[in-house]
């Protein structure tokens, strides 16, 4: 029997892009379950193993991945994501004919698509979510270009939702809030995060949190862990790995976790005196909602982190190091040194998904 919004089932995907996408769905499912929407989702490897341990009882239909691999290098990084683009362009034509199969095998009446450019449909009612309207790149040409197809994309959508706070320049900056739009409707979700702020006791001085796509999640873990033979505070590292189940040798003040669920990593992260994480746009909406103390590593030439965090730092909201430079005795120097400033935070939840529902065009 359908709700107020016509809507009795949604299918929501997220980008194989790290773990962000699919964790910054986990609000938007349990908002759409609480309006009592039979939530089905899409996905394959870490984000559909992230997101079955989140919700066992959902179906979880596989989808391929665009499967983006970085290069280890910054310079080849550009040159490294050019030559994948015949292999993404391929998949996004393969899951939209999946999509049409889909939507009639389980009578879908709303599209939830973050940042998969092929999950639109003629009919059924597609959203489109990104916080990235501007896509960073090193030129301007080139993100004239990435602007061009982006906007191409999100065209097809019934509309587009952003990540973001309304008022300019909210968390993302010019990413969010372009000079020009795309033609679709526009809404500003607000910022989405799956924790809720607690007080509690400090445990470590940091929570280590390793996120993003390879090789270089494994190259910033190799690096810390050959620091914390020195690096004798109480430190809990968080993985990032919800199919791994094999241990790490660890000095004994070292916490691991491959993974958690939602309400332990909460509480981990919250006995921390400080976290260090990837910059990407996921960790900074759920990290600065329960105002912890943030030091950014941005993924070496992924523009958009290094443009997040250099904004970020500018307010004192963040403390960013670099990769190149990054170690765990010095960046405790500097961040005990370092005045963090708190941050207005505008969250996601149910009431605002009915607003969303309810301006959808029909």
């Amino acid at each position: 029997m359908k709700n107020q919004f016509n809507i009795s089932t949604v299918l929501i995907a997220p980008l194989d892009w790290g773990l962000g996408h699919a964790t910054r769905c986990i609000p938007i499912i349990k908002a759409f379950r609480q309006l009592n929407i039979k939530v089905i989702l899409a996905a394959e490897g870490h984000q559909a193993a992230l997101l079955l341990k989140e919700f066992p009882d959902l179906t979880i239909i596989p989808l391929t991945g665009y499967r983006v691999h970085y290069a280890k290098s910054r310079l080849l990084l550009l040159f490294s994501l050019m030559l994948q683009i015949p292999k993404l362009y391929k998949t996004i034509k393969a899951e939209e004919a999946w999509l049409k199969n889909v939507v009639e095998e389980n009578q879908i009446d709303l599209i939830i698509s973050d940042n998969r450019f092929g999950l639109h449909h003629p009919v059924v009612p597609s959203v489109f979510i990104t916080h990235q309207l501007i896509i960073k790149a090193p030129y301007q040409w080139v993100e004239y270009i990435f602007r061009r197809i982006n906007y191409y994309f999100i065209n097809q959508f019934t509309a587009c939702w952003v990540p973001d706070m309304v008022a300019n320049p909210g968390l993302a900056g010019k990413l969010s809030h372009p000079a020009v739009m795309p033609k679709v409707p526009v809404s500003y979700m607000k910022l989405l995060s799956r924790f809720t702020r607690v007080s509690c006791a400090t445990k470590y001085s940091f929570a280590i949190v390793l996120s993003g796509p390879e090789p270089q999640r494994t190259i910033l873990e190799n690096n810390i862990l050959i620091d914390l033979e020195a690096f004798t505070k109480p430190v809990v590292l968080i993985r990032g790995l919800p199919t791994e189940t094999e241990p790490i040798e660890v000095p004994p003040h070292v916490t691991v976790f491959n993974h958690l669920d939602t309400i332990d990593l909460a509480l981990e992260l919250q006995q921390a005196d400080y976290i260090i994480c990837r910059g990407g746009y996921t960790s900074l909406m759920e990290l600065l909602s329960i105002d912890k103390r943030l030091i950014v590593v941005p993924t070496p030439g992924q523009t958009e982190q290094e443009y997040l965090s250099e904004l970020l730092m500018s307010t004192k909201r963040l403390m960013r190091i670099d990769q190149s430079v990054f170690s765990m005795e010095d960046t405790y120097a500097k961040a005990q040194s370092f005045t963090f400033s708190k941050m207005n935070i505008d969250q996601f939840d149910v009431e605002q998904l009915k607003a969303l529902l309810l301006n959808l065009p029909k």
